[in-house]
């Protein structure tokens, strides 16, 4: 069986992508084989997984940029720890867009560069940055036996809120005219201020507007979370705490998924 995708989006920034795609990528790699995709040139997964942020020479030429345009990831994938590799960015990614357009290379160019692990992982975590560019759509494209999903990141805010709608129109798009098997895991509420006296309208409202896409889990925001950048996850005596509320979202998030495959593999789309 081929990977199960999952790519994490919003055209907003601040609202927790790459934290959530790579403390989901650990939990997920504790009894599965994840690749994490680093679609970002800002780097900050690869960041948090590696430890490095030097990202510009360490990962000189050894990004996804490259593996995109040779359309083979395996000579640009590192181990991070068991059953977890990555696939790094840096800054160099931000000229994706007029590299594909130079080489006549579509959007399909990234499922056509993982194609040759596909088989080799269990999921495929994917972080894009805040736009709806190519670094965002060429990860919806990509098509696996096992599903593609979207996992749509809110922080509360109007920002977000607005967001959200442009982000389910290219789901729509995508789905119609590249990838048939995409679908929507959910929306996933991530506070950058619980103190904030909106979090509840707000969470009632897109309750109201997106029936049953919110995923029940909401992620709290805490320091120990936010250090994880600064102390990693191996010997990080605050790691429990850290993951407390990502353990409940990766838990519905397979629960989700798995609910969606075995609807798609009855025929009721």
């Amino acid at each position: 069986m081929t990977a199960k995708i999952v790519t994490f989006g919003i055209s907003k920034g601040g609202c927790s992508k790459s934290t959530s795609s790579g403390i989901t990528s650990y939990l997920l790699s504790r009894n599965e084989r994840v690749l994490t995709v680093d679609m970002d040139m800002q780097g900050n997964l690869t960041s948090l997984l590696t430890g490095e942020y030097d990202i510009c020479n360490v990962f000189e030429k050894k990004t996804t940029l490259e593996a995109i345009l040779e359309e083979n990831a395996e000579p640009y994938i590192i181990n991070v720890k068991e059953n977890l590799d990555l696939l790094p960015s840096n800054d160099y990614l931000a000229i994706l867009p007029g590299e594909l357009m130079k080489r006549r290379m579509n959007l399909r160019a990234l499922e056509n560069a993982l194609k040759p692990v596909m088989e080799k992982y269990d999921w495929i975590i994917i972080d894009t940055p805040p736009a709806l560019s190519e670094h965002t759509l060429m990860p919806l494209c990509v098509r696996s036996e096992s599903g593609s999903y979207a996992v749509i990141m809110f922080d509360g805010s109007m920002f977000a809120y607005f967001a959200i709608p442009k982000f389910l129109e290219i789901v729509d798009e995508v789905n119609n005219r590249f990838n048939s098997e995409l679908r929507v895991a959910g929306i996933l509420f991530s506070l950058i201020d619980q103190r904030a006296k909106e979090n509840e309208p707000m969470k009632e409202t897109i309750d109201e507007d997106y029936p049953r896409l919110r995923f029940n889990t909401i992620i709290r925001r805490k320091a120990a979370t936010r250090r994880l950048a600064l102390d990693g996850f191996e010997n990080n005596k605050e790691l429990d705490s850290a993951l407390e509320h990502y353990k409940r979202f990766v838990r519905e998030l397979k629960d989700r998924v798995s609910k969606k495959e075995s609807r798609i593999n009855k025929g009721q789309n």
